[in-house]
């Protein structure tokens, strides 16, 4: 008999499934500013609407072999990858906080949102404010029930969700400011500015001043590789939201105490 644990984790898998599936329509339609809840799916090559039994994350990418069923174009690999990952994602949110369903939730549609940042600024340079300005409501909304600040009463939790968010937004800022009065250009974007801010709503000021050290890590090793391999200059401009949104799913796990002088 299957035991109600395992049930539960399948779900949530499939859960995950579907909303990675939403999050390639994110990824595809907003950087164009379309919506992403109508019209219904289309092949990006020949335009037709996609069938429900072609819309099946993972399976359908299978069954078809990788080519819409109509013009035969080739379907990226990204579109399961994608799926696949929110799957394992989901499941993993759903392993750390089962016991907090409500905050798994907003976990889980904070890591969509992120990883559509993500994509979407390694492709664009831009990072739309739906999802950035929107993780900063779902923080704030999401703040009482939120673990990651504590056993402290709903008000206050209220409070450091607060405060997180206008510790990452000032940290950015100066940061984005030093930047350009030293390096004579602009050193972080405000769709970077804004991110942050949405980090330290979900996750307090330690989670966003967290975000910053990982992903300036992550950065930093991105664009070394890639000036080794002749891609990139110093000069040449990297996307910084990939790595901000990677530090930012790692916090929505765990915070790393790294003495910051914010509690939260």
């Amino acid at each position: 008999m299957i035991q109600p644990q395992t049930l539960a984790g399948f779900f949530v898998f499939l859960l995950g499934l579907v909303l990675g599936s939403f999050t390639n329509v994110l990824i595809y339609r907003l950087p164009k500013e379309e919506s992403p809840i109508s019209p219904r799916s289309r092949c990006p090559q020949c335009g037709h609407p996609i069938a429900f039994y072609d819309n099946v994350p993972v399976l359908s990418y299978l069954l078809l072999k990788a080519h819409c069923r109509h013009c035969r174009e080739f379907i990226s690999l990204r579109y399961p990858s994608i799926e696949l990952g929110m799957g394992i994602l989901s499941l993993a949110l759903w392993r750390r906080w089962q016991a907090y369903p409500s905050w798994f939730v907003s976990a889980l549609i904070s890591s969509a949102a992120l990883t559509a940042i993500s994509l979407i600024d390694f492709e664009t340079f831009l990072i739309p404010d739906i999802l950035s300005l929107g993780l900063v409501g779902l923080g704030l909304v999401s703040a009482p029930f939120n673990p990651l600040f504590g056993h402290a009463v709903w008000w206050m939790k209220l409070w450091i969700s607060f405060k997180g968010g206008i510790a990452g937004f000032l940290i950015c800022a100066l940061i984005a400011w030093l930047g350009e009065k030293m390096f004579k250009k602009e050193a972080m974007g405000g769709g970077d500015i804004k991110l942050l801010a949405a980090v330290g709503a979900m996750t307090g000021a330690l989670g966003a001043f967290n975000c910053l050290m990982i992903g300036s890590l992550l950065g930093t090793v991105y664009g070394i590789g890639l000036m080794f391999r002749g891609k990139v200059t110093r000069s040449d401009p990297i996307p910084f939201g990939p790595f901000l949104s990677a530090a930012a799913i790692f916090n929505l796990f765990y915070l790393l105490p790294f003495g910051f002088p914010f509690r939260f």
